[in-house]
């Protein structure tokens, strides 16, 4: 469902935010792939689903899939590159402390549309090869920190570029388990404690996503065989505009062999173990990584104080959205 605040109104034109969208995603790039030590490679935009490669997401959301003339293969569109990354570091032979970032663009056919939801996602997909001490969570709060003060510093160049931006990030994150979320909100849904959460402490990564809360139920879900469920988690922030949490980020250390036997086991999910990227994982063949996947679009919309995800990004929209978006005056790419 589509809501557009009373009485709002971009604080910049069309043609200021197509500028302003080209700048950020220039000087992010930069600020990201300087933080983590990055280098910009090219990702696919489909994939053969027998190499286990696509993202499964929730397991219940159906990818875009066409056959290829000439070739036996059901090709699908991927949902994101999470595993595609992993295999990527370890074809070119990148060494601990190096990592990459491309551009992912993906079709969830299954997403609902409102405000922060399309059926098209365009993210930085980033990934980098770690070593086994730093498979902690020390490791993980210290990157987070680096991505956080990557868009800090990003919004601090921009509302110099585009002074009727009035933006105030908290650049200082709090950290929280999902359980301990749990906690201290029993009474309240998982977006719900997220909600409160964050609205009182601004920007927030929320740990340890996938596994069953003592409630027996999950946060959020998580595809067993890429994120480590007790070293990963969300990066939030508060869309003042909105009034609600804006996940920016889902990210993680990825799994080693004896988290993916673990995790596989526990989603009940132990028929991908035959697939190539997970026989190399269980072998010890691939490398540690840690990595995530940065919305584009979320971010430019956060930066921008965009009311709609569709003010930041061209995609295909029902006419509940496109009557609603046109009532209001607020224009879609």
């Amino acid at each position: 469902m589509t809501y557009i605040p009373n009485n709002y109104k971009s604080s910049l034109n069309l043609y200021q935010t197509q500028t302003a969208i080209g700048f950020i995603k220039r000087m992010f790039e930069d600020n990201l792939s300087g933080a983590l030590n990055l280098r910009r490679v090219s990702a696919p935009l489909f994939v053969d689903p027998k190499t286990g490669l696509n993202d499964n997401l929730n397991g219940v959301e159906r990818p875009v899939s066409f056959d290829i003339k000439n070739c036996d293969i059901e090709a699908q569109v991927v949902h994101s590159l999470a595993k595609w990354k992993r295999m990527a570091l370890y074809k070119y032979g990148f060494a601990p402390g190096e990592g990459l970032y491309t551009d992912m663009n993906a079709i969830r056919r299954d997403e609902d549309m409102d405000n922060i939801h399309s059926i098209y996602t365009d993210q930085w997909d980033w990934e980098k090869i770690i070593t086994s001490d730093e498979r902690s969570l020390n490791y993980l709060k210290s990157t987070v920190c680096d991505i956080i003060k990557a868009v800090s510093a990003t919004l601090l160049v921009l509302k110099c570029k585009f002074p009727q931006i009035k933006l105030e990030m908290n650049e200082e994150v709090s950290f929280i388990t999902s359980q301990e979320l749990e906690n201290l909100y029993p009474a309240l849904t998982p977006k719900e404690r997220e909600n409160e959460y964050t609205r009182v402490h601004g920007t927030v990564f929320i740990m340890q996503i996938g596994g069953k809360l003592r409630s027996g139920i999950r946060h959020d879900g998580r595809a067993p065989d890429y994120d480590d469920w007790t070293l990963n988690g969300d990066i939030l922030v508060w869309d003042e505009l909105l009034g609600i949490a804006l996940e920016l980020s889902s990210m993680g250390i990825r799994v080693d062999s004896s988290a993916l036997d673990r995790q596989l086991t526990e989603a009940d999910a132990d028929d991908r173990r035959s697939l190539t990227f997970h026989k190399l994982l269980l072998d010890g063949v691939l490398p540690l990584t840690m990595g995530g996947g940065i919305g584009q679009s979320r971010l430019c919309m956060y930066l921008l104080e965009k009311a709609h995800i569709g003010e930041v990004q061209a995609s295909v929209w029902n006419e509940e959205t496109v009557s609603v978006c046109a009532a209001n005056g607020v224009e879609l790419l």
